[in-house]
C-alpha cells in the first residue's frame, strides 16, 4: 500500500484521471521497464495474476506480476512493473 502524498511532488489523481493511465483496474504506481519513468495505471486483476473477487485492499505490490500497458514516451506498449497500490486513489474512485 502507499500514500497519495508520499510520491514526490506528482499529482496521482491527475495521472489517474488521463487517458494514458487506462479505464479498468485497480489503480498502481508503476515503472515502465523500457523508460523507466513512473506513472500511475490501472492494472486488471486478472492481467497482474491475482483472484479477480479479492479485496485490492489487501494487496502488496510484491504480489503483483508485470504488466503491458503503453508507454506514450517510449513509443508503444511495455512492461510496467508495480511499485505500490493506490488505496487511497481506489477508495475515492469506488
Amino acid at each position: 500500500m502507499s500514500s497519495v502524498s508520499d510520491h514526490d511532488d506528482r499529482d496521482l489523481e491527475a495521472e489517474l484521471e488521463s487517458t494514458g493511465a487506462g479505464k479498468v483496474g485497480i489503480p498502481v504506481d508503476a515503472i515502465c521497464v523500457g523508460c523507466g519513468r513512473s506513472r500511475v495505471k490501472r492494472a486488471n486483476l486478472e492481467e497482474i495474476r491475482q483472484n479477480p473477487q479479492i479485496d485490492p485492499t489487501t494487496l502488496d505490490a510484491t504480489e503483483l506480476t508485470s504488466f503491458k500497458h503503453v508507454c506514450h514516451p517510449f513509443g508503444s506498449a511495455t512492461w510496467w512493473n508495480p511499485a505500490a497500490i493506490l488505496t487511497e486513489l481506489l477508495e475515492s474512485t469506488s
